[in-house]
C-alpha cells in the first residue's frame, strides 16, 4: 500500500462523548501518536451509539482515509453495539477466540474475583473475519479488517486499555504497510510571554523556514509550547536541518524559554530539582494544593518534593504556619507579609531548600475593590532569600488556580537558576 500522503480518520463512539459527559482524549493521544509516524489525521468523528450512523461514518471515512481508527462501543452491555455492527458490516460471523476468552476468565479470577456473567463471556466473541488484538488490560478484545486496500481497526474507548492495544500491536505494524515519510520534532517551552509577542520576536525566523518545516505555536495557560516539524523522505537530512533552525529559535527566545524539550514545567522544575539534589515544599491557600499535585505527579518526584500545607482556613495559618495574627488582622490573608512569612515557614517546617506560598482571591465571589477577584500573592523562599511577587488573572476559578500554578511554578524555576547557576 503505497500513497504520497497516508490518510487516517478517527471515529469515537459513544453517546457520552456527544453530551459532553466523557472528554474524548483519545482522539488527541491517537493522532499525536501516528503524527510521529508520519500519518497525517485528516478527520475526527463522534457518533453516538446509533447503528446508522455508525456504519455512514464507517463509509464516509473510509473514502476519505487509508486507516479508520474506532474507539468504544466494545463494553458488554446492550447499548455496546460496535462489535455486531461490524461483523455485519464486513460479512462476517461470530466465533470464540480462545485466547481472548483466556484472558477475560483471567481477569475474573485474579482481580474482580466475582462470577462472570454470560455478557463477559461474550465479550470473547470477535468476528470470524478479523484479526483480533489482544487488549493486555482489560476484557475487551481489539480487531483488525482489512477491505478494499483500507483498514480498520476498532479498539475499547477505555483510554488505558486502548493505549496498550495501540503501543503494542497497531503502531508496530503500520510501517511495514505504508511508504511513511520521515518526521522529526523539536519543541520547547517558553513562559511568561503571550503568544502574539513570540510571533512577533521571531516573524524573520519563521518566514526563513523551507517548506518542509513548520512552527506550530501551542499556548496553554500562561506559557507557550513552540514546534519546529520537519518531513522529508531522509531522517539524517532533515534532522540536520532542522537543528540548525531549532539552534536558532532558542538563541531568540532563550530569556523565555523553560527547556529546550517537549516536556511540562512541572517536569522542567523537576528535573532541576534532581539535577541540583535540592527538594521542595508548598502552602497553599487559593490553589488548594494544586501546584503539589503537578509537581506530585511526575514520576520520581518523591526525590525532591517532602510536603504541603493546604492553609485554607486562617486558622491553619496561624496555627500550622505559624503566620501572625497581627499580619492576618493588618495586611489580610491575601497580601505580600503573609505569603512571605508562610514560604518561610513551611521550608522549614517540612526541611526543605525552597518553598512556594500562594493565597489569592480564585473568584467568582470574595473579592473586593481593593483586592478583586484574580488578585494572587505568591512568595518563593530559596537558598539564599525569599521573594514575593503579585500577580492578577482575569479567568473563570479553574483557570485562575491553573495560571497561578504556572506563575508559582515558573518562580520557582528561576530561583533555581539564579542560585544554582
Amino acid at each position: 500500500m503505497n500513497n504520497d500522503r497516508v490518510n487516517a480518520s478517527i471515529i469515537t463512539i459513544g453517546d457520552e462523548l456527544l453530551i459532553g459527559q466523557t472528554i474524548d482524549t483519545n482522539s488527541a493521544w491517537i493522532a499525536q501518536e501516528l503524527n510521529k509516524m508520519g500519518i497525517w489525521v485528516k478527520r475526527r468523528v463522534a457518533v453516538g451509539d446509533v447503528w446508522d450512523e455508525i456504519w455512514n461514518a464507517l463509509d464516509e471515512e473510509s473514502r476519505q482515509s487509508e486507516i479508520i481508527l474506532i474507539t468504544g462501543g466494545l463494553g458488554p452491555t446492550a447499548d455496546d453495539i460496535t462489535k455486531p455492527l461490524l461483523n455485519e458490516y464486513f460479512g462476517g460471523k461470530m466465533i470464540v477466540n480462545e485466547e481472548a476468552l483466556h484472558n477475560v476468565i483471567t481477569i475474573f479470577e485474579k482481580y474482580i474475583k466475582r462470577p462472570m456473567l454470560d455478557v463477559n463471556l461474550k465479550q470473547a466473541e470477535v468476528p470470524d473475519v478479523c484479526t483480533v488484538i489482544q487488549n493486555k488490560r482489560g476484557t475487551a478484545p481489539g480487531m483488525w479488517f482489512e477491505k478494499k486496500s483500507k483498514i480498520f481497526i476498532s479498539m475499547p474507548g477505555v483510554p488505558n486499555e486502548m493505549k496498550g492495544m495501540m503501543t503494542d500491536d497497531v503502531l508496530p505494524r503500520l510501517p511495514a504497510l505504508f511508504s511513511l515519510p520521515a518526521v522529526v520534532h523539536r519543541t520547547l517551552l517558553t513562559a511568561g510571554i503571550g503568544e502574539s509577542y513570540l510571533a512577533e520576536r521571531i516573524k524573520d525566523l519563521e518566514t526563513s523556514l523551507p517548506a518542509h518545516i513548520k512552527l506550530a505555536y501551542l499556548p496553554n495557560a500562561g506559557m507557550v509550547r513552540l514546534r519546529l516539524t520537519a518531513t522529508g523522505l531522509n531522517v539524517a537530512e532533515i534532522t540536520n536541518e532542522i537543528d540548525t533552525f531549532f539552534t536558532l529559535l532558542q538563541n531568540q527566545v532563550k530569556d523565555v524559554m523553560v527547556i529546550n524539550e517537549d516536556k511540562t514545567l512541572e517536569e522542567a522544575v523537576g528535573i532541576l530539582l534532581a539535577k541540583y539534589k535540592k527538594k521542595v515544599s508548598t502552602a497553599e491557600s487559593c490553589t488548594g494544593g494544586y501546584v503539589a499535585h503537578l509537581l506530585t505527579s511526575i514520576p520520581g518526584s518523591s526525590a525532591y518534593f517532602n510536603g504541603a500545607v493546604v492553609s485554607y482556613d486562617n486558622s491553619v495559618k496561624e496555627n500550622v504556619l505559624n503566620v501572625d495574627t497581627g499580619t492576618l488582622s493588618n495586611c489580610g490573608a491575601v497580601s505580600e507579609e503573609t505569603v512571605l512569612q508562610m514560604a518561610t515557614s513551611v521550608k522549614q517546617l517540612m526541611q526543605t531548600d525552597y518553598a512556594i506560598a500562594i493565597s489569592g482571591i480564585m473568584g467568582p465571589g470574595g473579592g473586593t475593590e481593593e483586592k478583586p477577584v484574580g488578585t494572587v500573592w505568591i512568595a518563593v523562599a530559596g537558598l539564599s532569600e525569599t521573594i514575593a511577587q503579585k500577580f492578577h488573572t482575569r479567568y473563570g476559578r479553574m483557570r485562575n488556580i491553573e495560571v497561578t500554578a504556572i506563575h508559582a511554578l515558573n518562580m520557582l524555576r528561576q530561583s533555581i537558576l539564579k542560585e544554582n547557576e
